[in-house]
């Protein structure tokens, strides 16, 4: 059996590594960057820290579809060259690829595969499947496990999937898609602060650091309002971000971590009780804290702007989306399916993809998808330890099988019957 090189090309970020391993060898972001001290474009470090702000980035992924192939070139051949240390001409590639990617794309990936890089044999998986198999591999006696079904919710980078997974096969007719994913969310919270503190429409790399560390999903959007418009310390949502100054730090930094989860302390009801005595002086304190604000200072306040993010996949429609909520789409996917397998859909509902770690996402999913769903049904949402590697580490999983290299496409059969023919084997 020859070398296996796992590789999750995501849109936001590259995980790689050898098949068989527990975890990737490399995990860096799927671009190009250049920095203002530099003429030309460079590949994201993996050691160094750099200073990122307002840098310039290249994308070979928009929306989730590869759009500039020559670009994921470059990113591949260092990865496979500098970081894996792999020889492609005498390993097999098990390569991610979103679901009901154009013809177009899949012939061009292949070109880069056998052409370029000159993998001995490829294999082409979805991202739900392979969630499936790690997950019913971790938990062998759960109904997941038996019933060999799942409803795994990917919420990642560029776009969100809710995939029925059958027997390790992804249900094409049942999957819905949501085009809102963790790009999305940053660009929101861009425009945001910019347009309430400061111009941050180019802090790419910044503003996504602020949304990971700062944003949470809220449970009552209403409740949670009233408390953001309150002074002072009833004011649990306020916290301030200290961006980079080039010099001390070079990274962004919460100000006061322990302020930052006061939320997740304290109960809704209690931050909402009205405090009679201070009300006059909040009042005066509010017009005076104007007075001391200094738009010098090199730190801007968060607010409401931190569930309201998250809040996007939700509620699209209250953005002016044509979109569906979450828990609506998964209603919808599970709908689009027999009905024997409704039950255990809604029993054995997965969460992967880096957009699924906001705090509380899976308790407001719960919320609003109770309602919706029969109450003979019951509801089960699966959270797993890291969404981010999973998919990865089911492709691992799977390259380590022992009929492995019998299910791949040879670059052989590439050469004499075409990217076509050889994709019809992967039932995509």
């Amino acid at each position: 059996m020859s070398n296996v090189v796992v590789l999750d090309n995501g849109g936001g970020l590259i995980k790689a590594g050898q098949g068989g391993e527990r975890d990737p060898a490399v995990v860096i972001p799927n671009c190009l960057y250049r920095p203002l001290t530099s003429k030309k474009f460079l590949h994201p470090s993996t050691t160094t820290e750099e200073d990122l702000t307002s840098a310039a980035i290249r994308r070979p992924i928009d929306r989730g579809y590869l759009i500039n192939p020559d670009l994921q070139r470059d990113i591949w051949s260092h990865l496979f060259n500098s970081l894996l240390h792999v020889s492609p001409s005498s390993s097999s590639l098990l390569l991610t690829e979103p679901l009901f990617s154009l013809p177009s794309i899949q012939r061009s990936t292949d070109e880069l595969i056998f052409e370029d890089f000159g993998f001995n044999s490829l294999f082409v998986a979805d991202s739900p499947s392979l969630v499936h198999l790690y997950e019913s591999s971790r938990r062998p006696d759960s109904l997941l496990s038996e019933a060999q079904c799942s409803l795994v919710v990917d919420c990642g980078f560029s776009f969100t999937h809710v995939a029925p997974v059958f027997q390790n096969c992804t249900l094409n007719y049942g999957v819905k898609r949501i085009d809102l994913g963790g790009k999305a969310f940053t660009n929101y919270l861009k425009e945001l602060v910019s347009y309430r503190s400061i111009n941050v429409m180019d802090e790419t790399f910044l503003m996504d650091d602020v949304k990971e560390k700062l944003c949470f999903v809220s449970l009552d959007v209403e409740t949670d309002l009233q408390i953001a418009r309150k002074q002072g310390k009833d004011n649990l949502f306020r916290c301030t971000y200290v961006l980079p100054d080039g010099v001390t730090h070079k990274k962004g930094y919460v100000k006061d971590p322990e302020a930052a989860q006061r939320h997740l302390r304290a109960s809704p009801s209690a931050a909402m009780e009205p405090n009679k005595e201070t009300y006059q002086l909040e009042t005066i304190a509010k017009t005076e804290e104007r007075k001391r604000v200094d738009l010098t200072k090199n730190e801007f306040d968060l607010i409401n702007e931190r569930f309201l993010v998250p809040e996007m996949i939700f509620q699209p429609a209250d953005l002016g989306m044509n979109e569906a909520g979450l828990a609506e789409c998964i209603v919808r996917a599970v709908n689009s399916c027999h009905p024997y397998l409704r039950p255990v859909l809604y029993q054995s509902i997965i969460f992967t993809g880096g957009s699924t770690l906001f705090p509380r996402f899976a308790e407001r999913l719960q919320k609003d998808l109770r309602p919706l769903v029969p109450h003979e049904y019951q509801v089960k949402i699966t959270t797993q330890n890291d969404p981010i590697l999973d998919v990865w580490r089911g492709g691992s999983l799977l390259a380590s099988s022992p009929n492995f290299e019998s299910t791949c496409v040879t670059k052989a059969e590439y050469e004499e019957h075409g990217s076509a023919r050889c994709r019809r084997r992967f039932f995509h």
